[in-house]
């Protein structure tokens, strides 16, 4: 059932546990987290990048999106993943995503918040939540963002004002992680998350959350972190298998549908995603 992440996050912030939140590329990607969920019988967020959209155009990603959600015996959310262009972010909203981030975090903080407002006025009247990021999480060279960036920390003082200042439904913070493949297991602060948590109420969401560490990421979810976003894990796990002699095309597929299942079910394990009756 296609649902919007604030029923979830409400209830996974009572019960301490976080979502994965899945970015899909094409059908074959998307099928395989659907097929984890159902079996589990676990909320999932599905996610469609803007940076993909070179890959995937939107409106097909909100065909394919909303068609398997709606066949879902579980709740799925449909959302937009690091929407930069505030034209696109509504696209979005009008094609029936029920969830959308506006990313203006490497934007001045006036401007974020002002895209932000922007992006909320457009879209709580069409039942759409939206999220929001502020401080900023880095990237490598990876699959979602090829634009090598710095992170840097979200402070608590800057939480509270931008939550103050635009009332968003969700907020992505940086306290130590990173988009892209890691060297090493990166340090999360988690003095930075509790300070955090303690003067914004509304629930947390953590970027970057492929091959952070599985006590890091339970720890995450134990502190009101409700929404993981996984996807370079996911893309590694689903090629590993796979011999340089293979050439079936079906088999291929396979192969990538069996790798991504293995990690997506690993990772809900680590985040504690319960099941949720709505």
């Amino acid at each position: 059932m296609l649902v919007t992440s604030k029923e979830l996050f409400d209830i996974a912030l009572k019960k301490r546990f976080a979502i994965p939140a899945t970015n899909f590329v094409d059908q074959n990607t998307l099928r395989a987290y659907m097929t984890v969920a159902e079996k589990r019988q676990l909320p999932l967020i599905i996610s469609f990048a803007q940076a993909h959209s070179e890959v995937m155009s939107l409106e097909e990603a909100s065909l394919l999106g909303k068609h398997y959600a709606h066949h879902a015996s579980v709740p799925v959310v449909l959302h937009l993943d690091h929407g930069q262009d505030i034209d696109f972010v509504k696209r979005a909203v009008d094609l029936g995503f029920t969830s959308v981030m506006i990313d203006a975090s490497q934007d001045p903080f006036e401007e974020n918040v002002r895209k932000t407002k922007e992006i909320i006025e457009y879209a709580h009247p069409r039942g759409v939540v939206v999220e929001a990021e502020i401080g900023h999480v880095g990237a490598g060279e990876n699959y979602e963002n090829h634009e090598h960036t710095e992170s840097f920390y979200t402070t608590a003082e800057d939480a509270k004002q931008f939550y103050e200042e635009t009332n968003v439904d969700s907020l992505a913070i940086s306290i130590g992680t990173a988009h892209g493949n890691y060297v090493g297991t990166p340090e999360i602060n988690f003095n930075r998350l509790k300070e955090i948590s303690q003067v914004v109420p509304v629930p947390l969401v953590l970027h970057g959350g492929s091959s952070s560490g599985d006590a890091n990421l339970r720890r995450c979810a134990l502190d009101r972190i409700v929404k993981i976003n996984i996807f370079t894990d996911l893309m590694n796990a689903s090629t590993r298998n796979l011999s340089a002699e293979e050439r079936d095309y079906f088999e291929v597929q396979e192969h990538l549908r069996t790798g991504i299942e293995s990690v997506l079910d690993h990772y809900y394990n680590v985040f504690n995603t319960q099941t949720v009756g709505i």
